[in-house]
């Protein structure tokens, strides 16, 4: 089990930067989805843009824009009962290169971070091969880091694709 360290210092280092993708990646993984909504910030949301280099997400159709309520909901749903889509669940399986802080501001607390990945998804006997750069933009709320924006750019974004059941 990966427990959620609170931070040493004030101001995070690389290190726990590093750590706490590598950590968000492997509660997905895990199914651990309560634990994983809990990363996001109030605040925050998650971004997969539909297009090459899109550089806004209201304005121009994204795969997913969703808000830490349509978050929560998509987690409630994965656990339901009664989600006949999720019979048997979906597993997924990150395989991250050694994520790189892009940008580090104290003073703004405002922390990037930039990860190469592949990501698999299966359930019965399909499975999809996703890759991807995920960045994460980071913050530190009560002592802990906080997911302010994840943002997913898939290589092949303007693919036609069937559903994304889970979070890369």
């Amino acid at each position: 089990m990966v427990a959620e360290a609170p931070l040493k210092n004030a101001v995070p280092t690389d290190q726990e930067l590093i750590d706490f993708v590598v950590r968000e990646a492997r509660l997905i993984d895990q199914q651990r989805f309560d634990e994983w909504l809990d990363l996001y910030a109030d605040d925050a949301y998650y971004w997969m843009p539909l297009e090459w280099n899109q550089t806004d997400p209201r304005l121009t159709c994204s795969l997913m824009y969703e808000d830490k309520l349509l978050l929560s909901i998509r987690v409630e749903r994965l656990k339901g009962a009664r989600t006949f889509s999720q019979k048997p669940k979906s597993r997924c399986h990150h395989v991250l290169q050694t994520p790189q802080v892009d940008s580090r501001d104290a003073a703004a607390n405002s922390y990037v971070t930039w990860t190469p990945m592949h990501y698999v998804e299966t359930r019965l006997e399909e499975q999809t091969l996703y890759a991807a750069w995920a960045t994460h933009h980071l913050s530190v709320e009560n002592g802990k880091l906080k997911i302010k924006l994840k943002r997913v750019d898939l290589i092949n974004c303007d693919a036609a694709f069937g559903n994304i059941q889970l979070f890369m």
